[in-house]
């Protein structure tokens, strides 16, 4: 057949052959020789040669391939000759084996490659001697994928890639190819389109708006052995946890992360935090999405550094003994044409269902949880940020969007599960393998749901079914959303009316030993018009910024880890910028309320040691003993009093007056103790407020109170907070007093 009709050609020139290692490259001739066809579009002649000397000139046949008879048999290279006269020696792509084995492509079409990252993407190499980059995708309904970078002038033409049988694996090394080139692929579909994708699988990218995908091997030497060694688990539950989010781009904008490696683990530090939360790392194209609409899940965003670089932030967090919570995105994607959206010409990554790939409320696309590959994309990225980061926690966004079929659906625009209900099975399965699968492949490291609904056992272990027929979820933490939409909506109302909605300040304790909670008081609650959380009250200045402070302390109080986000730790007065950042001029002493909110900081410093410091304050957390009520019903006074309790039964008595009356002689029914003293008064003088104390030494009477033998008369300040232990032999000081 003339070479011109040649069908296999064809096709290789269309950028549609699922085999052009089976037509170019070397094969075996007559008598101990070897036909090869070079396929180099730029070219204007080619030879092949062997490093024993043997060599032969191709012939031009048309479109870019060269072919010819080099005598003998083994290795050979290529002198290329371009038009400008250059000449360059390079090898042969297509006379090397698959990157991929066997084994490799059965876990991937079973869904199970844990180590996905390893095999699929960019990967420098040295086969035969021969130093390069092997590419690999998956795109099971192209007819052909191309490779296009740096290294072939974004033509992709000379490097079609093959497909590994039924895998859907496209795959190719590309000889010379290093670290720091920039790449795409250029995929056929079956309609004949020819669409450019970044690599899902990237671990670094271009800084946006640019979007090519780049080769990266880190050469990153981790100093936080120990520190991997001895990370808590769910030991966390028995644990102090207090975390401060951050959104890495603006905490000090224009940052790098080696720069923030520098700062971020001091100001933690200094505030007495035990975790960051970042909120998503992962490359994003749009600022303003704070990081929430991902296209490239395994490369961290370019903004800042290379990936590197982050690992050095983290790094330097283990070292100050602080631990590393990741936000992570596996509800929904964007639909930016160049990522995962009808990635090879069709749903891919999505459902094929339009119902249930669009989702209604972010403009984006939800992931086909119920397909393996897919969830072997999602299961093995989360592995790899807390393997190959080190990251001690993933907080799962939206976890209530992946779990109902119907969620921001109408009737009509959902379909029911196969038992008629609205659960998506799909994402319960999800769900529960990625827990156990983290709990297993990354020991020490946590999964935390922000699931804002009343699904049963999400910190649940997989195992156990509950009287609904579900497992578990499997999860460490859950948000607390219910305590944190409550009790933000009773602290809105004025002081005058907060009588009729007590039961918001006090229901969340009719479910907080239900599951695993953290309150939150994140970005969530500071953004989109809602406020700052000091503008969320009602009154004057004065009057806003001790409802702050009895916030905090009633948070650090009640069951469960905290969470505060950025800024809010010294009361700023606007809603969240993610251009500007905090508002860290407010501390400074040129503004006129810099004492103010220099005050609020001291309170969560203060908040954060002596929690640490407090067992009954965190280790029988999800525990029901470790709580009791003194007084949970005298709405009339907005006053509220409990008694925490530690493993061996020392106690922590909180008392809340939120009403901006001082209370006189308030008698508080106490635990058995000689006497007590206040550890903490969010109105003391040094946190900005109006300095009403009861300090000293509090020797409680024999008149019975709130069910309790004893009880001592307090005086209680304006709009807060104070805490009790008992006296100590030693005059009542610990280390925590100033």
């Amino acid at each position: 057949m003339p070479l011109h009709s040649n069908p296999d050609l064809d096709r290789i020139l269309a950028g549609a052959h699922h085999d052009p290692h089976g037509y170019l490259g070397a094969h075996p001739a007559a008598e101990g020789a070897t036909v090869v066809r070079a396929l180099r579009p730029l070219a204007r002649g080619v030879t092949a040669v062997r490093a024993t000397g043997e060599r032969a000139v191709l012939a031009h046949e048309r479109d870019g391939l060269f072919t010819g008879v080099l005598p003998g048999t083994g290795p050979y290279r290529y002198l290329v000759t371009y038009d400008d006269g250059t000449q360059q020696a390079d090898d042969d792509g297509y006379r090397f084996p698959p990157t991929l084995g066997e084994i490799d492509l059965h876990l991937i079409s079973e869904g199970r490659h844990e180590l996905l990252w390893r095999v699929l993407g960019s990967h420098e190499r040295t086969l035969d001697g021969v130093t390069g980059t092997s590419f690999a995708v998956w795109a099971p309904n192209a007819q052909g994928v191309r490779v296009m970078g740096d290294f072939n002038a974004w033509n992709g033409a000379g490097h079609p890639m093959r497909s590994l049988g039924s895998s859907g694996v496209w795959e190719l090394f590309v000889p010379g190819v290093g670290a720091g080139t920039r790449y795409k692929y250029e995929i056929h579909t079956r309609d004949g389109r020819l669409l450019q994708k970044a690599d899902p699988l990237a671990r670094a990218t271009e800084i946006p708006p640019a979007t090519a995908s780049v080769v990266h091997t880190s050469a990153y030497a981790w100093g936080d052995a120990a520190w991997m060694a001895s990370r808590g688990g769910d030991a966390c539950r028995r644990s102090p946890m207090s975390v401060y989010e951050v959104h890495l781009p603006s905490w000090r904008p224009g940052s790098t992360y080696r720069q923030l490696a520098e700062d971020l683990p001091k100001y933690v530090t200094d505030l007495g935090f035990t975790h960051v939360e970042l909120m998503p790392v992962m490359e994003h194209p749009f600022g303003g999405s704070w990081g929430y609409q991902v296209t490239g899940f395994y490369a961290p965003t370019s903004r800042m550094g290379g990936p590197d670089d982050l690992r050095h932030l983290i790094d330097a967090l283990h070292a100050a003994g602080i631990g590393v919570i990741l936000d992570w995105v596996p509800a929904h994607f964007p639909e930016d044409d160049f990522a995962l959206a009808r990635f090879d010409g069709e749903p891919l990554y999505e459902p094929s269902d339009p119902r249930r790939a669009h989702h209604p409320d972010w403009g984006t696309l939800e992931f086909d949880h119920g397909r393996r590959e897919v969830r072997n994309f999602l299961v093995a990225n989360a592995v790899y940020w807390c393997t190959e980061f080190h990251a001690d926690a993933l907080r799962v966004d939206a976890v209530a969007s992946l779990l109902y079929l119907d969620y921001s659906r109408p009737d009509g625009n959902w379909s029911p599960n196969e038992h008629g209900g609205h659960e998506n099975l799909d994402a319960v399965a999800f769900l529960q393998e990625l827990t156990d699968t983290v709990r297993r492949a990354a020991p020490g490291a946590l999964t935390i749901a922000e699931e804002s609904t009343a699904w049963p056992g999400v910190t649940r272990p997989t195992y156990e079914v509950g009287p609904d027929g579900f497992g578990g979820l499997g999860f460490d933490l859950k948000w607390n959303l219910g305590w944190m939409h409550d009790t933000l909506g009773y602290l809105a109302h004025d002081p005058v009316h907060r009588a009729w909605h007590h039961h918001e300040i006090t229901f969340s304790m009719v479910y907080a030993h239900s599951e695993h909670y953290l309150l939150p008081l994140s970005h969530d609650e500071v953004t989109h018009g809602k406020g700052a959380l000091v503008a969320k009250t009602p009154g004057d200045w004065w009057q806003r910024r001790a409802n702050l402070r009895a916030l905090l302390a009633f948070m650090w109080a009640h069951p469960g880890k905290q969470l505060l986000f950025m800024g809010q730790e010294f009361g700023q007065g606007a809603e969240f910028d993610h251009d500007g950042g905090p508002q860290w001029w407010v501390l400074d002493d040129s503004w006129p309320a810099a004492a103010d909110h220099r005050g609020i900081r001291s309170l969560v410093r203060d908040l954060n040691a002596r929690y640490r410091a407090t067992p009954a304050l965190w280790e029988l957390d999800s525990d029901p003993a470790g709580f009791a009520w003194i007084d949970a019903s005298h709405a009339e006074a907005n006053v509220l009093s409990f008694v925490r309790h530690d493993a061996r039964g020392r106690p922590l008595v909180v008392v809340c007056n939120f009403s901006p009356v001082v209370r006189t002689g308030y008698r508080v029914g106490l635990p058995d103790a000689a006497a007590w003293r206040e550890v903490l008064n969010t109105d003391a003088a040094r946190y900005g407020g109006s300095d009403v104390t009861g300090s000293g030494t509090i020797r409680p009477e024999p008149a019975p109170r709130h069910g309790r033998a004893q009880s001592a008369a307090l005086t209680l300040p304006p709009l807060a907070v104070v805490w009790l232990t008992p006296d100590t032999d030693d005059g009542g000081r610990d280390d925590l007093d100033g």
